[in-house]
């Protein structure tokens, strides 16, 4: 009879073990889900690029007001390229070089111009 006293019914007991393992399924549903997560960030590099930009916001003798700027400064460097932003890079580079010839262009003509023309303030006299 003492023995019966210190356990619990079996109807308690059975609905504990129920819930627990309801519980236990739950966890290991959302630990599934977390592992699974936990390898896509794993296998897409996520998980290395925000690990080398927190070693550098950590190795930064001077921290920096904002960590988020440093973060978002760090990872925006950090992409992959894109192609066709690389193609805007070059074409903006064309761009430069061949504003800069027509900016020396003009500076050379200006400067011819001002053989042929009469100074402003002669103009101004007639």
């Amino acid at each position: 009879m003492g023995s019966a006293t210190q356990s619990p019914p079996a109807t308690v007991s059975g609905a504990s073990d129920a819930a627990a393992a309801v519980t236990m399924a739950h966890y290991k549903a959302a630990d599934s889900k977390r592992e699974q997560f936990r390898r896509y960030l794993e296998k897409s590099g996520v998980l290395d690029t925000l690990t080398k930009v927190l070693v550098a916001l950590y190795e930064e003798p001077e921290k920096p007001n904002s960590a988020l700027d440093f973060l978002k400064h760090h990872l925006g460097a950090a992409t992959p390229e894109n192609p066709e932003i690389e193609l805007l890079r070059l074409e903006l580079a064309e761009m430069k070089e061949k504003y800069e010839a027509i900016v020396e262009e003009n500076k050379k003509l200006k400067t011819k111009l001002a053989q042929y023309e009469p100074p402003q303030e002669e103009k101004r006299a007639e």
